[in-house]
């Protein structure tokens, strides 16, 4: 491998790595020999993803619950990775979500929208990334050189209907990468880089009912999707990991402030 992609050691935070998406990126990770920790906000479900990890590389990976939209906790946690590897070269906040409150449905309008659901998913995809990239990037700053990876979303690009909150939300994170670049690269140096991948469509235990019938046939809103995914399917939880491996190298070392669609075409894809 071209040492330009080496992330040996690297020591990766990351937010929702007891979920899908992050789980299988942290399983990835430690395939490359990178130190990886997981934060969670559940003890039993990071237990549980704990110890699938562990089964690939022990000595590599540890995990803390820990919420993300509270500042204080994030902190603590910082400093128990600190003291444990000494430094942190990676956050990767796949942290995030949405709530049937904040979603309209199909037999009703944006007046019967749940502002309570709303705040809440809001806070959890922009302050949940916010706070880690305002406590970890302040360490990247002292250390000189650190990279931030978000999750923006499809959902972003053009507006889909229903998920109004994490649409929202989502459009936020976009903007915040932008500016984020910007203001490290500008006043910190070139070492410090803020990216975001936008994944497609993943089957998650989230959104599965929204997608697949319990045949495992695709639902009205599931068909839609395929038929603007150039590509025919949904993503595969793994095929995040490319673009993320080369996001978080010294491959990509010019490479700040980018949003990097990982959608199988859907976001290029006319519909005509």
């Amino acid at each position: 491998m071209d040492n330009n992609f080496n992330i040996k050691d690297k020591v990766c935070v990351i937010t929702g790595g007891s979920g899908v998406l992050g789980g299988e990126v942290a399983a990835y990770l430690l395939k490359q020999k990178a130190k990886v920790v997981i934060l969670g906000s559940n003890q039993e479900r990071l237990d549980a993803k704990l110890a699938i990890l562990s089964a690939i590389e022990p000595n590599n990976v540890i995990g803390y619950v820990c919420s993300v939209i509270e500042e204080n906790e994030v902190k603590e946690t910082s400093k128990k990775i600190l003291e444990k590897w000494g430094c942190i070269d990676v956050l990767i906040n796949a942290a995030g979500g949405n709530m049937p409150g904040a979603t309209i449905s199909e037999d009703k309008t944006i007046f019967d929208l749940e502002l309570a659901d709303f705040d809440k998913v809001s806070n959890l995809n922009l302050k949940g990334t916010l706070i880690p990239s305002l406590v970890f990037g302040k360490h990247m700053a002292k250390q000189g050189k650190g990279v931030i990876l978000n999750y923006s979303s499809m959902a972003v690009y053009q507006a889909i209907t229903r998920v109004i909150g994490y649409s929202s939300s989502k459009a936020a994170v976009t903007n915040l990468t932008q500016w984020m670049a910007m203001e490290f690269a500008i006043k910190f140096g070139d070492k410090l880089r803020v990216n975001a991948i936008a994944p497609g469509f993943f089957v998650a235990q989230q959104n599965s009912k929204l997608l697949l019938n319990t045949d495992g046939s695709y639902t009205s809103r599931g068909q839609k999707i395929i038929n603007n995914t150039p590509m025919g399917r949904f993503g595969k939880a793994e095929e995040l990991n490319g673009a993320i491996h080369w996001l978080i190298s010294d491959a990509s070392s010019f490479v700040t402030g980018a949003i990097v669609p990982v959608d199988g075409g859907f976001s290029s894809f006319s519909g005509v």
